[in-house]
């Protein structure tokens, strides 16, 4: 069953500034830094952080998740106020920020730890992201098969400091970074006039 999104709704869970929270979720949507920008953006969504996820190795640093001496991804803690935004908005949000579809990495960026995860904290989010995932397969929307993980969250570690809010402090490079990565691109391409919240689950 799909549920539509009015266009100012959207915008909304796209555009807003963030505020304190209280609940929290963990998406791995390629490289942290858009992924990170991107929620921060949203109405409910307090101060997101970069960081790692979904690897045995505790406390592993950028140079051991990039150079793949661990089996983590790059993965963003979302402190969020669900009287605010609902974990279903933050997934309607997170399809609309990068390829699900690429198992093997992001856009420019390759390897498993730049691949596609939902890491839930509850059943309740585990039912949402499953029912998201299966809305999305039986919607035809993408032709390749929807490719993210849904795994129990782990142990989050937080990412060097120079990677927090990284559009902020190097925005120049941010936004060359961003554009020629592809990922701009393919969100318009495969999102624009789709307001669609994709969701099989009872919410």
């Amino acid at each position: 069953m799909k549920h539509t999104l009015s266009a100012l709704a959207l915008s909304l869970i796209l555009l807003s500034p963030a505020y304190a929270a209280d609940k929290v979720a963990y998406f791995a949507g390629g490289c942290f830094w858009c992924t990170e920008a991107d929620f921060e953006k949203m109405d409910g969504v307090g101060d997101v952080i970069s960081g790692f996820m979904g690897g045995k190795k505790a406390n592993p640093s950028y140079q051991d998740v990039a150079y793949g001496r661990t089996t983590h991804r790059e993965a963003v803690k979302v402190p969020y106020d669900d009287s605010k935004v609902s974990y279903q908005q933050l997934l309607s949000a997170f399809w609309r920020m990068h390829d699900p579809t690429d198992g093997t990495g992001s856009f420019v960026d390759r390897g498993r730890h730049y691949s596609s995860a939902i890491y839930y904290v509850d059943d309740t989010q585990k039912r949402l992201a499953e029912g998201a995932i299966a809305a999305l397969e039986k919607s035809g929307k993408f032709q390749r098969p929807i490719t993210t993980e849904v795994a129990k969250a782990t142990g989050f570690y937080k990412a060097e400091e120079y990677h927090q809010d990284y559009y902020k402090k190097a925005a120049t490079k941010y936004k060359f970074y961003r554009f020629r990565s592809g990922r701009d691109q393919f969100i318009k391409a495969n999102w624009k006039d789709d307001a669609t919240v994709y969701q099989l689950a009872q919410r």
